[in-house]
């Protein structure tokens, strides 16, 4: 017997020596494929952090939200030439257009990086605020007469989203083609009858990067941030709204502050470009029809840039262009944004831009749907502030809109905030817009938005709780990865 006990001892001890090395084995290749994955220093450091020291859960964590696939692509090369073919201008010729030599710079830089003309003679009406938003894509729903291409993060099954949903059963009972992408992991809440109903009555709906078990676990970081409508070729919506109540309703401490924008002109041929490519990546149908990108005639003078990002492919384009703006600044630069975790050349661009007397103004929710986000934000707030940066806290509610104002002539609305997130692992866009009557109205707004804000100093800053200090410090060694 007392043999045996040896035996089965000696078996457990090799079993446990066993497991401990392939575990090792596997910490250390892990570690390794990180650091020849050649990514950002400042990212590898930290996901190797959370490896070292929480080792099972960093494994865990990494299966899930550390992967690269920056080398893949969403769509054939064949198929990208067709969409281009299909929307370049060949009347478009920059030195022939009015705008300054820091706004061609971007607008040539935004075309290297991802073929993103520019288009012209634009007309383009700004919401802030849910109610005019969506009373507005409601009447444009119901007067579509050929089709209706929609695609949000977040499409809730709530009134709104009912609202929504009843307006494109009706439409495609009439006869309109309908489509409808939402991002699977944002739309978890929503039971699939919600959707069922939808295609039940024709329209054609299908989750961005479902996440299923095993086969896609490991992409569940990656998620379709983007919300665009296209209808009928000639009318776009773009911005920072989701469909939801709270779009709408707002928060239980106030109001849900939000910017989108609706474009009627060339530009929405950008919009439906990004909506096909994402249709693409999701059905393998390639919607390169004439009917989806109709003759549009000028209605405006608006110069607008549609700018996509994401994990798949060679450049990140939004936050490079996001770089160069900065860089051009003269006089001003505005930024709203719910989340501020900037990578670090964006942290030294807008430290160079403050410390050269640009008037530089950063505007944040002084309360946030997210705590954790809200400390890592917080702890970039300190070198901002004594660069010189101007932060204000908005107090009326929950800011969640995502804008840039530089100086007098260029703006950008969209669905990228400023953090990792967005930058490096979200599918995004931005509108890039080129006018100084419309960075006037941007300009105007922020003015306005300011006026309900608290302005935080330095001095004041500084003498908040220690424990607020520590917990935003340890919550930033995280942002890379959150």
């Amino acid at each position: 017997m007392l043999y045996l006990n040896i035996i089965i001892q000696n078996i457990d001890q090799w079993v446990y020596n066993s497991l401990y090395v392939i575990y090792l084995i596997t910490i250390i290749g892990t570690i390794l494929v990180i650091v020849s994955e050649n990514r950002n220093p400042v990212k590898s450091i930290a996901w190797i952090v959370v490896l070292l020291f929480l080792p099972i859960v960093g494994l865990v964590f990494y299966f899930f939200f550390g992967q690269e696939y920056r080398r893949q692509h969403m769509i054939s090369r064949k198929g990208k030439r067709k969409l281009q073919q299909l929307i370049e201008d060949p009347d478009t010729d920059l030195k022939e257009i009015s705008l300054s030599e820091e706004s061609k710079q971007q607008i040539r830089l935004a075309y290297t990086l991802g073929k993103s003309g520019l288009h012209t003679g634009n007309e383009v009406t700004i919401f802030t605020n849910g109610k005019e938003k969506f009373d507005s894509l409601i009447e444009d729903i119901k007067n579509a007469k050929k089709f209706i291409h929609l695609q949000y993060y977040i499409f809730a099954d709530d009134k709104l989203g009912n609202t929504i949903k009843d307006l494109l059963i009706d439409k495609a009972k009439e006869g309109i083609i309908v489509r409808v992408i939402y991002d699977d992991v944002g739309c978890w809440k929503v039971k699939k009858h919600f959707y069922n109903e939808m295609e039940a009555a024709g329209i054609i709906v299908r989750p961005f990067l479902k996440v299923t078990f095993p086969q896609l676990a490991n992409k569940l970081n990656y998620r379709n941030h983007r919300k665009i409508v296209v209808i009928d070729g000639k009318i776009g919506y773009v911005g920072g709204m989701n469909i939801a109540d709270r779009y709408i309703d707002g928060v239980t401490w106030g109001i849900w502050r939000d910017t989108h924008i609706r474009v009627v002109g060339s530009a929405v041929y950008g919009l439906q470009t990004a909506f096909s490519i994402d249709w693409s990546f999701t059905t393998r149908e390639l919607l390169s029809d004439n009917l989806y990108f109709p003759p549009v005639p000028h209605t405006g003078d608006i110069n607008i840039q549609i700018l996509t990002s994401g994990p798949i492919g060679e450049w990140k384009s939004i936050s490079l262009s996001f770089l160069k703006a900065i860089s051009n600044a003269k006089h001003r630069i505005y930024i709203q944004t719910p989340y501020f975790l900037p990578t670090e050349s964006l942290t030294k661009a807008l430290q160079v831009a403050a410390l050269s007397k640009v008037d530089v103004r950063l505007m944040l929710p002084e309360r946030s749907d997210s705590s954790i986000l809200q400390l890592a934000s917080h702890s970039y707030l300190t070198s901002m502030l004594k660069a010189g940066i101007k932060i204000y806290f908005y107090q009326n509610g929950f800011l969640h809109a995502k804008s840039i104002t530089i100086d007098e002539e260029f703006s950008t609305v969209g669905s990228t905030n400023l953090d990792f997130r967005s930058f490096d692992h979200n599918f995004e866009i931005n509108a890039f817009i080129y006018n100084k009557e419309f960075a006037a109205q941007m300009r105007n707004i922020f003015l306005d938005d300011q006026k309900k804000c608290k302005r935080i100093t330095l001095k004041s800053w500084k003498k908040r709780p220690l424990w607020n200090k520590i917990c935003e410090s340890v919550v930033r060694l995280l942002s890379p990865v959150l």
